[in-house]
């Protein structure tokens, strides 16, 4: 089985919710069969009339159904409009929680176990299959409304935000694992490995998102070819059909053509598996949906802001990757493309400083997330910032025609308006207000 394969299926299990559910059907059926026998073998009644156990279990299977139907039409009305306030990408997140998979689990399971059972009273009622088909019926009530409960508190804003800066930091920490402290002085520099022409070039083969690939595998295939590959896409880049997906240099690899198109997945969204800046990208969409003229919803725009200053904080001190990986001798043999520091800010302020222009709210926060990081991310990636706050500041006297309204913008605030920051100065040079 190869990387793609493996990687497609895993990618299929992680993100489909009707896998569990439908493994639960199986695992109710068995259960009733052991169970049975159990109590055969026992000899394990129930006093209860036939007829009455029949017509509970019969109710409460019937029930089961219509609350198992209702239940998947709540959870598509909410995440529909979840995401027409927050952003589409949200769905696919909200359909792998394991909350939504595990009570869907259970509720289908507590169906068919409970049609299990009635099929199985006939002139006397097996005690523990039907006590533990009604009593599942109540826990799965209870299941019901930590679901609700879940579900209302996950799609709210701050929720949904905290829920992608949560997968955003576990792939910021899978893809830089090293920080930036751990480096010994001044990163020698990289030597040069794809001068001149490529000796082969190896078109993709379907339309699609690069969402993965497979960094040893390539590596091998690189080394037993004697070459230098590199992947031309970024992680989060669209490719089409016949665009270039791999460069071969100093040497050739042209019968390696299949196993290296087995090594990169290509899908119809990006993900968050190799992708970091697509936590990035996830959250500035909530923040600019708030930020429109047709929602004007600053404060969630505040909420983004609050969690792209963790992230920005969390990748500031970490080694990003140079995209190049070197094999056991410590010749390079592959090269990608990986965002860079630069390409990180960019994308956290520049959307937002834009759309939210005319709001003190957002110019307030932008200047407490900048001087907070100026202060405390490395000082060589603290130039940017700097630059960043120089243009807050040329957009606030730009938008802000009043005075008052300026002096406001020009004052540092983690809560955008409301908490309590010490002024930053009005000229954007080197601003680094202390919170109190």
């Amino acid at each position: 089985m190869t990387w793609l394969q493996r990687y497609r299926i895993r990618y299929y299990m992680r993100n489909s919710i009707w896998i569990l559910p439908l493994l639960s059907m199986a695992a109710a059926l068995g259960a009733t069969r052991v169970l049975q026998w159990i109590e055969h073998t026992l000899g394990l009644q129930s006093g209860f009339d036939p007829d009455t156990a029949r017509a509970v279990l019969g109710t409460m299977a019937s029930s089961m159904f219509t609350f198992i139907v209702f239940v998947s039409s709540a959870l598509l009305v909410a995440v529909q409009l979840a995401s027409s306030q927050l952003t589409p990408r949200i769905i696919a997140i909200v359909f792998k929680d394991p909350v939504t998979k595990l009570s869907l689990t259970v509720f289908v399971f507590t169906f068919t176990f409970s049609l299990a059972a009635l099929v199985r009273i006939t002139t006397a009622v097996p005690l523990v299959t039907a006590h533990l088909a009604a009593y599942s019926c109540l826990a799965s009530l209870g299941v019901f409304l930590y679901l609700i409960d879940h579900v209302g508190k996950s799609l709210r804003p701050s929720g949904a935000l905290w829920a992608v800066a949560w997968l955003g930091r576990e792939v910021i920490e899978s893809v830089y694992p090293r920080r930036l402290a751990e480096l010994p002085g001044t990163p020698p520099a990289l030597p040069t490995v794809l001068d001149g022409e490529p000796t082969g070039i190896i078109p993709n083969l379907r339309d699609g998102v690069v969402l993965a690939f497979d960094i040893p595998g390539i590596v091998a295939l690189a080394q037993r070819a004697d070459c230098v590959i590199e992947m031309v896409p970024q992680v989060g880049d669209f490719v089409a059909v016949g665009d270039p997906l791999f460069r071969i240099f100093q040497g050739r690899a042209t019968a390696l053509t299949d196993a290296l198109c087995q090594s990169v997945a290509v899908g119809q969204e990006r993900t968050l598996e190799q992708d970091p800046a697509f936590a990035f990208r996830i959250i500035v969409d909530i923040a600019s949906k708030g930020l429109s003229p047709a929602i004007n919803d600053p404060t969630t725009a505040v909420l983004a802001v609050d969690q792209i200053h963790h992230l920005l904080r969390n990748v500031g001190s970490r080694l990003l990757d140079n995209g190049r990986v070197c094999d056991a001798v410590g010749r390079v043999r592959l090269v990608y493309r990986t965002p860079d520091w630069d390409d990180f800010v960019q994308l956290a302020v520049t959307e937002i400083r834009q759309f939210g222009g005319t709001s003190i709210q957002i110019a307030r926060r932008l200047r407490a997330m900048l001087e907070n990081l100026i202060q405390t991310v490395p000082q060589e990636r603290a130039p940017l910032l700097r630059e960043e706050l120089k243009l807050l500041h040329r957009s606030a006297e730009r938008c802000f025609t009043d005075p008052e309204d300026r002096a406001l913008a020009e004052v540092s605030d983690f809560q955008g308006v409301g908490g309590k920051q010490e002024r930053g100065q009005a000229d954007g040079h080197d601003e680094e207000a202390t919170p109190q």
